[in-house]
């Protein structure tokens, strides 16, 4: 098996064969994604493999930077600034800016001009009746004007379209009259969900994304073709689960998210290895962080996720937060002269400055090499030799009076400070305390950050998992093979209800298990889940699972107990006295497939804690303390389970960096997990 996670900065690509694992770090190409995915694959020898994982912010990136094809919207008459909606609140930043603007608006970056959003004459009621039936003249019209204007997809949201279709699916077939093979997404199959602002924005993502994946994955499988592969290959949702290639590309707005739920992925099994119940995963890669939560076992569900503030796509996803702080971070000065870490980032390229591509303004990873946690000549497996003296005039070139020391000081100190306090937000959101919690570091930066974070954070410990650097990429072999679908019915959960909801999810099973071939149908299992609220509440609880069985009035009530029990674990309290509302009902078709499981190692001889072998050398640590260090050099392939390694150090391996900061002590798991706490709890 291999897996592949496609960052901004580097190409994850890990391979699981004969129970061994291999791995590789390839520096992404953002023109070209996919030379980077073959060059990873042809390294650990994609021929023989039998299923090829892929994981891509290929398209989350291109929403980001607004570097999407042109494409068409239609909606019903009088609602084309549908796309302008929004919800009614403010990012904390703008609440006392007049001057604020959504960064999707007309006045900012729409994603689809005015002048290609259209109105259609028709009219459907919430209750499925049909007010006004469809001009189909009308629509023409509207259609021929999209195609002179040179429009590559059309994206189809009309109101109520997810109680009755009948509209969009005949204006999809006006379409492709009019406008030829070109893709089509209308919002009663991509998204058929109430709400007509998510519905609208997750049917134009979607029509953008068939555009933009349609060649790249049919390129990626001819390119694995050609370099002899024959098995399967499968892209990642947002929740972790895998699709086959071609089933993803039919509504490829749910692999928009993917790199980030693999690695809560990844962190799950490894808290199942480790018998760690509650834990926080910290991914920290070239542009940004990523933050998850996993409480007993389990991490976070959502109905839906956010690109930028209030751009919200309609897809099942793990619950991740980011913040714009990474090793690639750019260190600048604001106009009151503070130091600034991100959140504009380097990326690939020219990336740091330490890299020598012509890069002038320094980064998080051009501090981390002057303080001498990086070692220059072992970068990225040795792939890449850092260039000091261009990072330190990277620093020397900022505009403020402050001294080098205190530049490069800052830069480390923000930078932690940053992922701190996102951490503590994710946790106290949640009604969790930091202090319960241990920490996952991986990402190539998170090892060498993240260790700092102990002490402002209280964590029981930090714990670096093997191969941090490619950990998200390890998640992709952790899942399995899941076809899902989903539909929006505002019902009480009550006996009365009962029928209803039992016809809903029979409509939805028999759609599922027509997937599949029919000998494939035994092995399969069916999950079923829905989203619900308090009633009176304007957001639900999404995500609840409930077993297999008889939908009648005793199956409803475990359904409301369920919603309680979910409720209670997401948010700290519960409302168990409250009417409950379902809203959204959801079933999943699981294929089980092979995983990556984490196996011990050979423990040392003697009592723990032991002691290291002799370091490889010392490195001179500065601007970490008051005064520099001297910290011991260890390499670690060569630590084994129960050795001890105290603070200050540096272990190194290739391709990430681990910082045991003074005072601390990492001591070395069964797994070879890395597991950092203060240096008199090491010992105990």
């Amino acid at each position: 098996m291999i897996g592949v996670d496609v960052g901004g900065t580097f190409t994850d690509v890990v391979c699981w064969r004969d129970g061994r694992l291999t791995v590789t770090k390839v520096p992404s190409v953002p023109d070209d994604p996919q030379q980077a995915v073959l060059e990873g694959a042809r390294r650990l020898g994609v021929d023989s493999a039998t299923i090829f994982n892929h994981a891509s912010t290929k398209g989350l990136n291109a929403v980001l930077t607004r570097r999407l094809p042109k494409v068409g919207f239609l909606t019903t008459d009088g609602h084309r600034d549908m796309l302008d909606a929004g919800r009614a609140w403010r990012p904390f930043e703008g609440q006392l800016d007049a001057r604020w603007r959504r960064p999707f608006g007309d006045a900012a970056r729409p994603l689809v001009p005015r002048y290609l959003r259209r109105g259609v004459r028709e009219r459907i009621l919430a209750s499925g009746e049909v007010l006004q039936s469809l001009d189909e003249a009308d629509a023409r019209r509207q259609l021929e004007l999209l195609k002179r204007c040179g429009v590559e997809g059309v994206a189809i949201c009309l109101l109520n379209a997810y109680v009755e279709p009948r509209h969009e699916r005949r204006l999809a077939e006006l379409a492709r009259e009019v406008l030829g093979e070109l893709p089509v997404s209308a919002s009663s199959d991509t998204s058929p969900r109430a709400r007509e602002f998510t519905r609208a924005v997750t049917t134009v993502v979607d029509v953008m994304m068939k555009l933009m994946y349609a060649d790249y994955a049919a390129h990626l499988h001819a390119g694995l073709a050609a370099l002899g592969f024959a098995g399967e290959l499968n892209f990642a949702d947002c929740s972790a689960a895998l699709l086959p290639w071609r089933d993803a590309l039919e509504h490829p707005f749910r692999i928009l998210f993917a790199g980030p739920a693999a690695g809560a992925a990844s962190c799950r099994e490894l808290g199942r290895a480790l018998g760690e119940a509650d834990l926080i995963c910290c991914d920290v890669g070239g542009t940004s962080t990523d933050v998850s939560l996993i409480v007993a076992g389990e991490s976070f569900t959502n109905d839906g996720f956010e690109i930028e503030h209030d751009l919200t796509i309609s897809a099942l996803s793990t619950e991740v937060a980011s913040v714009g702080a990474g090793g690639g971070s750019i260190v600048s000065i604001s106009a009151s002269g503070d130091v600034v870490v991100g959140p504009e980032s380097g990326g690939a390229r020219p990336g740091a400055a330490c890299y020598g591509r012509g890069a002038t303004r320094p980064t998080v990873t051009d501090a981390c090499l002057l303080m001498g946690i990086l070692d220059p000549r072992g970068f990225a497996g040795g792939q890449m030799e850092l260039d000091a003296d261009a990072a330190r005039r990277a620093f020397a070139a900022l505009d403020t009076p402050l001294p080098l020391e205190q530049r490069v000081a800052q830069a480390y100190r923000i930078a932690v400070n940053n992922i701190a306090e996102e951490v503590a937000n994710i946790t106290i959101r949640h009604g969790a305390d930091p202090r319960d919690f241990s920490l996952v570091a991986y990402g190539a930066a998170g090892p060498m950050l993240l260790p700092s974070a102990l002490e402002p954070l209280s964590l029981r410990r930090v714990i670096v998992p093997p191969h941090p650097g490619l950990f998200s990429a390890l998640g992709l072999l952790s899942a399995d093979l899941v076809h899902a679908d989903s539909c929006s019915a505002y019902l009480p959960l009550a006996g009365v209800a009962a029928p209803r909801i039992a016809a809903l999810y029979a409509d939805m099973e028999r759609r599922l298990l027509a997937r599949l071939p029919a000998a494939a149908r035994g092995a399969a299992a069916l999950r079923r889940s829905f989203d619900a609220r308090i009633a009176g509440q304007s957001w639900e609880t999404a995500f609840i699972e409930v077993p297999p069985g008889a939908i009648d009035a005793r199956y409803v009530e475990a359904m409301v107990e369920a919603f309680h029990a979910e409720y209670e674990r997401r948010n700290g309290q519960h409302f168990r006295g409250m009417p409950v509302q379902g809203v959204n009902w959801r079933l999943q078709l699981v294929q089980p497939a092979e995983r990556f499981r984490h196996a011990p190692l050979t423990a040392a001889a003697g009592t723990p804690p032991l002691r290291p072998p002799p370091a490889r050398g010392y490195r001179t640590l500065r601007y970490l303390a008051p005064q520099p260090v001297e910290a011991a050099i260890h390499e670690r392939e060569a630590l084994r389970p129960g050795m001890c390694v105290p603070g200050p150090a540096v272990i190194h391996e290739a391709l990430c960096t681990t910082l045991v900061p003074p005072g601390l002590a990492a001591t070395v798991g069964r797994f070879g997990e890395l597991s950092i706490a203060a240096a008199a709890e090491t010992s105990r």
